[in-house]
């Protein structure tokens, strides 16, 4: 059991045409066997500011009246040795020409999800690994990223990946988690400025790590770990 490691997939502004230049995919993960406490943390701040324990947290929740509570969540993040985060920034997504590569938009977004997970997969554990339910397609990306993990041939003498499941948010106070911090990230990295209690979890974020969020942390880091990236040729506006 003490070999297993959770992964909690999500994404922001990863539609093809939504007119976003930043696209964030992140991911939190954690031993499985730590999740049952994990979660149990995270419904106790959420009882100690008179919030339900059923309440989802998510980046689109962030307001001045609950931002003492996303404040407590942060610090516990980064309290918790066994919470880790890794985001792929995805910058000028609006100029992205697939016909160049031989692809299309799908096949780009499994190769960026790759991309994002593929340094948090250690050959010596076995990964679980959830993402969010979002639309009637969800299937198709779990089992074409299924794919494109298994076909990675990690070299282990046990199954590196045991499976890609999709779930629903409210399911896993992990998931939610990763929601917030990927928020967090593209908040940033977008310029916006627009809510001062956003501003204060992003600041919040930027002292506890120590990053500021907007460039690529080191390859080793474990915590919060960001990576940005942007397709060849492009030059930064």
């Amino acid at each position: 059991m003490n070999r297993i490691i959770n992964i909690y997939c999500d994404e922001s502004c990863h539609l093809p045409n939504d007119r976003q230049k930043i696209m964030v995919l992140g991911a939190i993960w954690s031993p499985r066997h730590k999740v049952g406490v994990i979660s149990d943390h995270l419904r106790a701040i959420k009882e100690k500011h008179g919030l339900s324990s059923y309440f989802e947290m998510k980046w689109t929740k962030v307001s001045p009246s609950k931002l003492p509570y996303f404040l407590d969540v942060v610090e516990y993040f980064f309290q918790e040795n066994n919470l880790h985060f890794r985001a792929l920034v995805i910058n000028h997504k609006n100029k992205l020409d697939h016909d160049l590569f031989a692809q299309d938009h799908d096949d780009w977004y499994y190769k960026m999800f790759f991309r994002m997970l593929d340094p948090i997969i250690d050959p010596a554990f076995t990964h679980r690994i959830y993402l969010d339910i979002k639309d009637t397609r969800s299937q198709v990306k779990v089992d074409k990223l299924h794919d494109c993990l298994a076909n990675a041939k990690y070299e282990s003498p046990i199954t590196v990946i045991e499976r890609v499941q999709q779930i629903r948010s409210h399911e896993s106070e992990l998931l939610p988690l990763a929601d917030l911090l990927i928020g967090a990230v593209g908040y940033i990295n977008r310029g916006l400025a627009g809510s001062q209690a956003k501003l204060a979890v992003v600041n919040a974020i930027k002292k506890e790590s120590n990053f500021s969020l907007v460039n690529t942390t080191g390859t080793c880091e474990q915590k919060f770990n960001v990576f940005q990236w942007k397709p060849n040729g492009v030059l930064d506006e």
